[in-house]
């Protein structure tokens, strides 16, 4: 196996687990990992437009975030507020259920990044990541996520 394709494959695999493990402990919380990251945008953002959430979106592309959102709305977890100067923009905000139960995703993400902190060489691997993922989708949404992290 080349070092390129074992590096395509130990990077899908650790997704997939990450993942895995992150739906696992959301489960109990009936959230989704994708629905867990939009409140997370929010919780960080404050009132945010549907497609500037989408634009802050890395998990899965095939993720539609109206549909995401319509479901958390339903749940009571998020609220529409139109915008009085242009009735077509619709900002969206985490409602008081949402603020806590956006709390406890971010508990259950700590747990998780507790673990991968600590893992040997972690720190090393950002930046080679961060190359990899430069300049395509998912890399430009976490970097949106990033420069609007005040904590960064």
């Amino acid at each position: 196996m080349r070092q390129a394709e074992k590096i395509r494959y130990l990077l899908l695999a650790a997704q997939r687990e990450g993942n895995r493990r992150l739906a696992a402990a959301l489960e109990p919380l009936g959230l989704s990992p994708a629905q867990s990251e939009v409140l997370r945008i929010l919780g960080d953002n404050g009132e945010l437009t549907v497609s500037g959430v989408g634009r802050m979106l890395v998990c899965d592309s095939g993720t539609n975030p109206s549909r995401l959102i319509e479901r958390l709305v339903q749940a009571g977890l998020i609220e529409r507020i139109e915008d009085p100067g242009d009735r077509r923009r619709v900002h969206l905000r985490l409602t008081a259920t949402g603020m806590a139960k956006e709390q406890e995703t971010r508990a259950v993400e700590d747990a998780l990044y507790e673990a991968i902190d600590g893992l040997p060489g972690a720190a090393e691997l950002i930046a080679p990541l961060e190359l990899l993922v430069a300049g395509h989708p998912a890399g430009e949404a976490l970097r949106r996520r990033i420069d609007a992290d005040p904590g960064v």
